[in-house]
């Protein structure tokens, strides 16, 4: 049975007012997202299934960093060539540098280009879409699948604005992912007949919004306008979805959403230390051991996104008592950390030095030299 110490109550910033949740969104589902702890800040509607139009793109672009090298070299399909707008005109049996088609998928959304890069990586966007799914389901996405590589509308291609942001959040590790979305404009050539293009970010978001570093848009007819966000300032760096934020004639509704959710976020939220690595929590009595007692240790750093009014309750759950031999770094509880009564994380409690056993040649030891000490009295 363990024991329960009760922890400091920590408090995000108890003289600040909470302002208020982002109000009159256009978006159907919104949710916004810590990017350093996945922690979910605010949501609308977040845990819904909804067409994803071309954020798809964000999955697609993450495997193929993860499983190409940019330099290698991309032969279009006529299946590829064929793709509808938003395109980037490739032709068949044309050649280009991953890097360059990368560049194509997030900047202008080339429809195109998602093909040609599916079939580069798995031979048929059928068995990429499947390794986009499964991909997915890895980082915890479990409501999305993929079945376009492009975000083009399908049956069975659906996520939630809360995947999104996970699956982002994952993205957003990867330096040269965050490279490629952060890029203005680039200038590049087929190889074969060396067509120039020249290429210009279409993600207005970062030219408007203070710290903006990303991400993703995404239309179609179902899906209606989206976006997912990001922006970092200080030690904060928030993660935003909005899907299905208005249809035509209203494109920019997915621009005033976002800076509405990430205004909420910045205005309302700090990065606070709740948890220190080699803190002390308590000491332990040990049995049938060399010594009585033993000191107990956290083991992380653990900073939380909190609000202005959440309370966090920390529980050290530790063993009453130890039994002799203990090692150090023996795991010996956990620190448990509640946000407003939720369970946020938990974090092992260890020993920093151990503890041998009392055995024979101990006691005959100790018999031997109370005996020794006694003969001299005696004399």
């Amino acid at each position: 049975m363990l024991s329960t110490l009760m922890g400091n109550m920590v408090f995000a910033d108890s003289e600040k007012e909470k302002s208020k949740e982002p109000e009159q969104l256009h978006a159907y589902s919104a949710l916004l997202m810590d990017k350093h702890s996945g922690r979910v800040l605010w949501d609308k509607k977040g845990y819904e299934e909804r067409s994803m139009a071309s954020t798809t793109k964000i999955m697609t672009c993450i495997i193929a960093l993860e499983s190409c090298k940019m330099d290698e070299i991309v032969k279009v399909s006529e299946k590829a060539s064929r793709a509808p707008k938003v395109k980037m005109y490739i032709r068949p049996d044309e050649e280009y540098y991953l890097g360059d088609l990368l560049h194509a998928l997030m900047l202008i959304s080339s429809n195109d280009v998602a093909i040609a890069i599916a079939e580069h990586i798995s031979g048929t966007t059928e068995d990429f879409c499947n390794k986009m799914t499964q991909k997915a389901r890895a980082l915890g996405a479990i409501n999305t699948s993929y079945k376009t590589p492009n975000g083009l509308d399908a049956e069975g291609h659906y996520t939630t604005a809360y995947d999104l942001a996970l699956i982002t959040r994952y993205a957003m590790e990867n330096e040269a992912f965050v490279k490629l979305v952060n890029t203005p404009s680039i200038a590049f050539n087929e190889i074969t007949s060396n067509r120039p293009f020249n290429i210009t970010n279409k993600d207005a978001f970062l030219n408007m919004y203070e710290g903006a570093n990303g991400v993703k848009t995404g239309f179609t007819s179902k899906a209606g306008y989206c976006f997912v966000g990001s922006a970092k300032r200080g030690d904060m760096e928030l993660i935003s979805v909005v899907l299905a934020s208005g249809w035509p004639n209203n494109r920019t509704y997915r621009w005033a959403d976002t800076k509405k959710i990430m205004d909420y976020g910045f205005g309302n939220f700090k990065t606070k230390s709740v948890l220190s690595s080699g803190q002390h929590v308590s000491q332990l009595p040990v049995d049938q051991g060399i010594g009585k007692d033993i000191d107990v240790y956290t083991t992380e750093d653990i900073d939380i996104c909190l609000g202005a009014d959440e309370e966090v309750t920390i529980l050290y759950n530790v063993e009453p008592h130890l039994i002799a031999p203990v090692e150090i770094g023996q795991h010996v509880g956990s620190a448990e950390i509640y946000v407003d009564g939720q369970l946020y994380a938990s974090s092992p409690l260890i020993t920093n030095t151990a503890i041998e056993k009392i055995d024979f040649t101990y006691t005959f030891h100790k018999v031997l030299n109370a005996f020794v000490l006694f003969s001299n009295d005696e004399q």
